[in-house]
């Protein structure tokens, strides 16, 4: 259990050779899930938009592809995750379309209102103090602006519960904890929705 234990922990902030594996696996790993998590974003044109979390990178990639005419920020805990993203999104860091940095999202160092849209794909379960968090991620959006939350755990499905006893600081959340926390947290017109077959949700709220 030692050695599974440390490897799966390595998603909450990866770290050293473990942590290298788990990023490897990232990007093709959440694809399919991220992919139905943007479908649910309605069409919007921003100018700038931060991923949160961002792990290997790919999802800043897909939101510069989806949004051509804006800038990406990605932003991770981690360092390795900051090395393995910059390394992803190479030329359009390079084209300067994006930016990738380090970052704590119970500590936002982005002037208020800096951006139209935030997306949190598979990283809520980490964040400490949820409504904390999503005060922090209202405090950076425009008004009017948009968060996507993207979770490959209901809250409910025993297989992410039985995670949660192994990983330290994983929580999962179900779409309605999600919900009351960002409207705590000053978002309004919060939607949720089910994948039909699988544990997936996402929830949508608007500053």
């Amino acid at each position: 259990m030692g050695l599974f234990k440390n490897f799966v922990s390595q998603t909450r902030k990866p770290e050293g050779f473990l942590g290298k594996m788990i990023l490897s696996s990232m990007n093709p790993g959440h694809a399919k899930l991220a992919d139905w998590g943007f479908r649910h974003l309605p069409v919007i044109r921003p100018e700038k938009a931060v991923d949160l979390g961002c792990g290997g990178g790919r999802n800043a990639g897909e939101l510069l592809k989806k949004y051509p005419q804006a800038h990406i920020t990605a932003l991770d805990y981690s360092p390795l995750s900051v090395e393995k993203a910059e390394s992803y999104n190479k030329s359009m860091i390079a084209a300067g379309r994006c930016t990738v940095q380090q970052g704590d999202v119970s500590d936002l160092r982005f002037p208020a209102g800096a951006f139209d849209l935030a997306t949190a794909f598979e990283t809520v379960y980490f964040w400490p103090g949820l409504e904390n968090c999503f005060a922090q991620v209202a405090k950076i959006l425009k008004p009017g602006g948009i968060i996507l939350i993207c979770n490959e755990s209901d809250g409910t499905d025993p297989t992410s519960l039985k995670y949660e006893k192994i990983i330290d600081g994983m929580k999962n959340h179900t779409a309605e904890e999600l919900e009351t926390a960002l409207k705590a947290a000053g978002f309004s017109e919060v939607t949720s929705d089910h994948h039909p077959t699988k544990p997936w949700i996402t929830v949508l709220a608007r500053r």
